[in-house]
């Protein structure tokens, strides 16, 4: 895909200086052919056609630095140069600490999703919750590591070598599966929530799709698992 946009941008450079390209042709204006000129003058347009093509190799080369400032090449030569971006530190603590509260979540799964006490009536004892599913995914606050977690796992793909393109793939499909898993997740607790209030519900139906949206949890630990892999993260 970024050979292709290199591609693109010369033929692009190319198509609009066309009086440019047009130094180069060989060889020249009123010479039907190279056998049409004494032996002198062959050697004098070989000599000139390949310091044409010299400079036609630099321009191009020169050419090609200014478009490795853009698009795709740019996140991540900015990164290296910079030695990473300004919130490296904070994306990578964000994923490392979502990471570890989920798994946390999914060892202590009953107990998370249960809460005791919620009213003053003692005889109704403790009932099956969803609330910690969308709180330990990113939904309930800002302040949870993976609220907008997507856009903290794009910053970081900037990292990966563009030119390592199995690791790029993998990183974008351990993105890809988490954004998918996390949503479907918190839209599994918010249906469990209102599994009792609605019409043929009751704590039944609660504790169904809570128990759907832990194998939703089990792929979103997972995922982050494999981003952290990739970018040699230290899980304490």
């Amino acid at each position: 895909m970024m050979r292709g946009v290199v591609v693109s941008s010369v033929a692009l450079f190319l198509s609009v200086s066309p009086s440019f390209v047009a130094s180069f042709s060989l060889p020249g204006p009123g010479v039907e052919s190279i056998a049409s000129l004494p032996l002198g003058g062959v050697d004098s347009v070989a000599t000139d056609a390949s310091s044409r093509r010299d400079l036609l190799k630099k321009s191009s080369l020169a050419f090609l630095s200014v478009v490795a400032g853009w698009g795709p090449f740019a996140n991540e030569a900015h990164a290296k140069a910079a030695g990473g971006y300004p919130q490296e530190a904070s994306d990578k603590e964000k994923i490392v600490k979502g990471y570890t509260r989920l798994e946390y979540l999914l060892q202590n799964w009953e107990k998370e999703t249960t809460i005791c006490g919620r009213s003053d009536n003692p005889y109704q004892g403790c009932e099956r919750t969803p609330e910690k599913v969308m709180q330990y995914l990113g939904y309930k606050s800002m302040d949870d590591p993976l609220f907008r977690a997507d856009k903290t796992l794009i910053r970081l793909q900037n990292l990966v070598s563009s030119r390592d393109a199995a690791t790029q793939d993998e990183f974008q499909d351990a993105v890809d599966i988490f954004v998918e898993k996390a949503e479907e997740g918190n839209g599994m607790a918010f249906v469990s929530s209102w599994g009792e209030a609605n019409p043929g519900g009751g704590k039944d139906r609660v504790e169904l799709f809570i128990e759907r949206s832990k194998s939703d949890v089990q792929v979103c630990r997972d995922s982050l698992a494999t981003v952290i892999k990739i970018l040699d993260l230290k899980v304490n």
